[in-house]
């Protein structure tokens, strides 16, 4: 959105002109052609319609942000009413509707009221007059003393801002017929000839003309600290841009030793664990293999003891006397030898209780901390080093 005073210079005007002036004659809110275009304290310029129904929902007095620049203002007793009218904008908007196509096929303003003269189209527009006028009634318009020296443009042609703007009279809000004249010096207002002579006759005031020329000397200094302004921005965000990129550039960096790092302990850790389930592997098939042997003797024991037994029952039972007398006390000896568990409980002593153990360090979150590393955001402000 343009600054509605800077665009008031000759050189903001050419400027305009350039970038395809009638594009700032879109509401920001509405996004269409503007329609009795109001002004806020901040220079911003919104359509009546658009501000009234922004600020339906407030009362006088209260503080609303302008929904660009987010600027507080405050609403008037007489709500959007009192927002003084963009006259800038208000010239553009009739200066484009002059230049359209359209207005190619529009009536001459001085004759056609005339029900008995024939009907023309209008091909030139008197800025001060600010009336169509067909071929006819603008060689008249020339001919009088009092309008030979108005200013008149082509209609369906584009329009010279410089000229057009310059030439067009601004008419009061109050007093619709009068021109805006004078300049109130108290009131810092622009008013026109009845609004000096009802209510700032007391008051300091000068042609608006004149102190038209003292504005825009001051917009001209304006418009160079603005400049100047915009240059300091525009280095501020390039000194924005750089530390953005320098930071991203640091944390890449760090991105990829935490990776490194993490990956050489996980590689650390991977190696040691393998050694540590190789040493598992050796010691679980040492001891089975010991357990396993100490079993054998036992099953053999086993087997043997059965087979005694079995014998004996079998002799006991079913065996002649004869049978049983020859052979009873080497049967009662080996029952001796075979109940003997002196070799398998050596056996079982030596083969003992055996537990696996893993000595963990234990470790927690600090010592992880610790290992990998830990970050640290070092800032500098205003000369002191502060740390995060």
């Amino acid at each position: 959105m343009f600054d509605v005073h800077a665009a008031e210079t000759i050189e903001e005007m050419a400027t305009l002109k350039q970038l395809q002036m009638y594009e700032i004659l879109e509401c920001p809110i509405c996004t269409e052609v503007y329609t009795d275009p109001r002004l806020l304290p901040c220079t911003h310029t919104y359509c009546y319609k658009c501000l009234e129904t922004y600020s339906k929902d407030s009362h006088p007095g209260d503080k609303l942000p302008c929904p660009l620049c987010l600027k507080e203002f405050t609403l008037p007793s007489n709500r959007v009413d009192d927002f003084s009218r963009n006259f800038f904008v208000s010239k553009f908007l009739q200066m484009k509707q002059l230049s359209s196509v359209e207005s190619m096929t529009s009536l001459c303003e001085a004759c056609s009221a005339d029900e008995v003269a024939e009907k023309k189209m209008a091909t030139v527009y008197c800025v001060e007059c600010q009336q169509k006028l067909c071929r006819t009634c603008e060689e008249n318009h020339k001919r009088f003393k009092i309008t030979s020296g108005h200013t008149t443009v082509n209609i369906g042609t584009e329009l010279v801002p410089e000229t057009f703007l310059e030439a067009l009279p601004t008419n009061c809000d109050t007093h619709e017929k009068e021109q805006l004249r004078i300049y109130c010096l108290d009131c810092e207002s622009v008013i026109c000839v009845t609004c000096y002579i009802t209510n700032h006759n007391t008051h300091k005031c000068s042609d608006v003309k004149q102190i038209a020329e003292t504005f825009r000397k001051q917009m001209a200094r304006d418009a160079e600290n603005t400049a100047d302004g915009i240059q300091k921005c525009r280095e501020m965000l390039e000194g924005l841009e750089k530390e953005k990129n320098d930071f991203e550039e640091q944390t890449k960096t760090k991105e990829k030793q935490i990776s490194t790092m993490a990956e050489q302990l996980k590689q650390m850790i991977d190696d040691h664990k393998e050694k540590l389930m190789h040493e598992l592997s050796s010691i679980k098939q040492k001891r089975i293999n010991e357990i396993e042997s100490v079993h054998e003797e036992i099953e053999i024991q086993l087997i043997t003891l059965k087979n005694y037994k079995k014998y004996l029952d079998d002799l006991r039972q079913k065996g002649a006397a004869c049978d049983i007398a020859s052979c009873a006390n080497g049967l009662h000896d080996r029952a001796d030898d075979l109940l003997k568990f002196d070799v398998i409980e050596r056996s079982l002593f030596d083969l003992g209780h055996s537990d696996v153990t893993l000595t963990s360090s234990n470790y927690d979150i600090n010592h992880v901390n610790k290992t990998l590393g830990q970050l640290r955001q070092n800032t500098v402000k205003g000369g002191e080093l502060i740390y995060f």
